[in-house]
């Protein structure tokens, strides 16, 4: 028998991105829409062991569509990693009569969301997470965002780069994956771009590449380097030392996570928070929203987990054809 839901919970959880606040309004306005009560639960799972918890409606989310960042707050609770802690959120869930809850973050926020589902409480995930590292989808909230703030801020800094004939290393996020790395590498124009899934660590090459660089007029040189190798100013000190030619480190830091989201961010996440609704009013659980394919389309949790995900073969060959 399916059970039905009439109280809808919302959190954000692990790292911030922008598109949060979209999907956050489309759960309420269409849980609304549906008939439901929505609760917004600040502060991800560690607000809702604190029962940091609000009733919302359709004007608490007015105005925020073009937000970055997240209206609920969010931060990292180990507590709920726990048997015990996730027994306490369930049974909170329960206090408060929230019998479906959407859950907006990354693999961690899933693994929490399919240990409520477990003990009874109905969870769809969203993908959030600028580093577009969650295997089961070919799109996260916020990395749209996160790959053009990163994009005008490395033009930037080639343009100093180019005034001052120097080479210039810039370090973008992504934790262990090379997504906004290779996006920015090929928008951008980089000589050379370092991914964690492919760079050997053969500093010698990219010297090799400036010197043969210079030698046939080349001014600057552009490297994009991911935030899974890191070490950029380190590196920086070693290539000038080989190659004579100044070089300076810039790390874009979490610049790229702020910023009011691109339509693609806003349009996008409102899709999947509104189809997050409509799975939980058709009783099911245990579900993430992913974009596949051209199409929104949603998995079992545990399915989606044990997916992997590479950077696609086809985009790395045509990113080193350009970059030379």
């Amino acid at each position: 028998m399916t059970k039905e839901v009439k109280t809808i919970g919302v959190l954000t959880s692990g790292g911030d991105a922008p598109g949060m606040n979209a999907s956050i309004r489309a759960v309420v306005r269409t849980a609304i829409n549906k008939g439901m009560k929505v609760k917004g639960i600040m502060r991800g799972y560690a607000g809702l062991l604190q029962e940091e918890i609000v009733d919302m409606d359709g004007t608490s989310v007015a105005d925020t569509i073009g937000r970055g960042g997240t209206i609920l707050y969010t931060a990292r609770c180990p507590e709920f990693t726990t048997v015990e802690g996730q027994k306490k959120g369930a049974e909170i869930c329960k206090k408060h009569g929230i019998d479906g809850l959407v859950v907006i973050g990354g693999d961690g926020s899933y693994r929490g969301a399919g240990k409520l589902s477990a003990l009874g409480v109905n969870t769809v995930g969203l993908p959030g997470t600028i580093d577009l590292d969650i295997a089961c989808t070919d799109y996260t909230i916020g990395f749209d965002t996160a790959i053009n703030t990163a994009m005008e801020a490395i033009d930037k800094v080639r343009d100093t780069s180019t005034s001052h004939e120097r080479c210039s290393i810039i370090e973008v996020m992504g934790r262990h994956a090379g997504y906004i790395a290779l996006w920015c590498g090929i928008a951008n124009g980089a000589e050379d771009i370092l991914l964690p899934e492919r760079y050997d660590g053969n500093e010698q090459m990219l010297i090799n590449r400036i010197i043969e660089n210079r030698k046939r007029g080349k001014k600057h040189h552009i490297i994009i380097n991911a935030e899974g190798i890191g070490h950029s100013a380190s590196m920086a000190r070693r290539i000038e030392a080989a190659t004579g030619l100044e070089t300076r480190a810039t790390i874009l830091g979490y610049m790229q996570r702020g910023g009011a989201p691109t339509c693609k961010d806003r349009v996008y996440a409102s899709i999947m928070g509104s189809k997050a609704v409509e799975l939980l009013a058709e009783g099911k659980t245990n579900r993430v929203v992913a974009y596949k394919h051209g199409e929104f389309v949603d998995f079992d949790i545990q399915e989606a987990l044990n997916m992997t995900k590479d950077i696609p073969e086809d985009q790395y060959e045509i990113s080193k054809l350009l970059v030379r």
